[in-house]
């Protein structure tokens, strides 16, 4: 860090503490050529997480466009708010922890269906009729199959 008063590159911290809105760190400075105190803030950045979407756009990721879909799939079904969130929050697990600046939408889709699939088999065809975009009662016919198979 340089010394806003004379541009040496020598400073030390003297102290560290959180800011008053508990989003950056307060750091007071000293510089080791001139004596003279300053103050420095530390905020973390962040890159927002990017979803491609089928029209290869792309856009911020946003937990509320999720949340909804999941909602609308599992209307008048028995799942709860706080099982919806905690799904929400697995989901969001499996894609932050790839460490990756970009996610395509089939991804969160796929993921979201594969834990309908556990969590409400209704929720899921009603979700997956929307996601894969059902052109007809075969396509919905062919994954009631699919679901029945798999148990």
């Amino acid at each position: 860090m340089k010394c806003p008063y004379c541009n040496a590159v020598d400073t030390k911290v003297i102290d560290s503490r959180p800011a008053d809105d508990n989003s950056s760190i307060r750091r007071r400075r000293q510089c080791e050529t001139c004596g003279k105190r300053f103050t420095t803030y530390e905020k973390l950045e962040t890159m927002p997480l990017m979803v491609i979407k089928k029209d290869n756009s792309r856009e911020p990721y946003d937990r509320s466009k999720i949340e909804a879909g999941i909602i609308h799939s599992c209307h008048k079904r028995p799942v709860s708010i706080q099982q919806i969130k905690a799904m929400i929050d697995e989901i969001e697990n499996e894609i932050f922890n790839k460490d990756e600046k970009e996610v395509a939408t089939s991804s969160i889709g796929e993921l979201v269906m594969k834990k309908l699939k556990d969590l409400d088999e209704v929720a899921y065809v009603r979700f997956a009729s929307v996601y894969r975009e059902f052109k007809d009662v075969n396509t919905f016919m062919e994954e009631i199959g699919k679901l029945l198979k798999s148990k």
